[in-house]
């Protein structure tokens, strides 16, 4: 299953959460998609209705970023973007209100009762998102395979740093490749 992380309209222009490389990796991410849509599980972070209907670090987080909440942003800016909400359905969509799309969503029983036994992981953010992603992933025992260029971050270094994490550190349990090498192996 291809897992497309958070490839939507609130991480692209002029947002403040704007991904610089977010257009760069788009033509892979559609290429994954074009591929096999039915295959394909979009998250979206969708965050909350303001800083007071989150808790904890969350509260924190909103009070400062109170310009990206749901009172505060036009609701479309939560899509996915147009080039890859046009493969809704039969791509899926599981919205999420944290990084991690293993936590307070149906993906592990949608995975599970798809018989899925291997991830592909693109989006972003390489740092955030992906990573949480990706190590809930490995968690729960999937084979885990990372599209290094399909992958994006609002940070360059962050971004270059966890390149080497996943393709180093983490080598026994996350592999990476590019994305002609999966299309052309899937």
């Amino acid at each position: 299953m291809h897992l497309c992380v958070d490839m939507q309209c609130l991480f692209t222009g002029s947002s403040p959460w704007a991904m610089p490389w977010f257009e760069r990796v788009l033509p892979n991410v559609c290429l994954l998609v074009e591929k096999r849509p039915t295959h394909t599980v979009f998250t979206r972070f969708i965050p909350p209705l303001s800083p007071e209907n989150s808790g904890g670090a969350w509260a924190r987080y909103y009070n400062k970023w109170r310009c990206m909440t749901l009172d505060q942003l036009p609701p479309e800016d939560v899509n996915l973007v147009a080039e890859l909400e046009s493969f809704v359905p039969p791509a899926r969509v599981v919205d999420k209100s944290v990084y991690s799309p293993w936590h307070f969503t149906q993906l592990q029983q949608t995975l599970r009762m798809a018989n899925v036994d291997t991830l592909l992981i693109s989006g972003g953010e390489t740092d955030v998102c992906v990573l949480a992603t990706v190590l809930g992933g490995v968690d729960l025992g999937y084979r885990v395979i990372l599209v290094s260029d399909a992958v994006c971050s609002s940070s360059d270094q962050a971004h270059d740093a966890m390149q080497g994490f996943y393709a180093g550190r983490l080598s026994l349990q996350v592999e990476t490749a590019e994305t002609q090498v999966i299309l052309s192996n899937w």
